[in-house]
């Protein structure tokens, strides 16, 4: 039996992004415990395409993602826009809701979502996935070591 979730929007954030983590330090301050926000964590280990949405790793670290929670999911500056809503302070985002604004805001968020791993001083999207693939593959099998010089 499928229970409907507590949280009204489930945020997709990446921990290793210390702008990110600014944003989303400040959103659970404004959550306040109310478990309105579930917030998770793609740079996990543990993360789940399938407990979120079907979004991969390197999907969300491409640009920001949430879950609703009929299950649907929703990217860039929407992702925004509701949960700022959901927190109360719907009045920031609002004047993406003017399809020239909206359309500017999410110009604004490509550019930025594009150069975020540059401009925090973070290697390419590429590699970055294909590291994470090589721990994740090293911690299922167990056969990796650290070669020591």
């Amino acid at each position: 039996m499928s229970s409907t979730p507590t949280w009204k929007i489930k945020l997709l954030y990446d921990s290793e992004c210390p702008l990110c983590m600014r944003e989303v330090n400040f959103l659970r301050k404004r959550d306040n415990d109310r478990g309105l926000v579930a917030f998770v964590d793609i740079a996990d280990e543990t993360y789940s395409a399938e407990a979120n949405g079907g979004i991969d790793y390197e999907t969300a670290m491409g640009r920001i993602h949430a879950v609703l929670p009929d299950g649907g999911t929703i990217k860039n500056v929407e992702v925004f826009r509701y949960v700022y809503e959901v927190l109360g302070m719907g009045w920031v985002y609002a004047i993406t809701k003017i399809p020239v604004f909206g359309w500017l805001a999410d110009k604004l968020y490509e550019i930025w979502a594009d150069w975020r791993l540059v401009l925090t001083g973070r290697p390419n999207l590429a590699t970055i996935t294909a590291e994470r693939e090589k721990r994740l593959e090293c911690s299922i099998e167990g056969r990796c070591h650290v070669e020591k010089s």
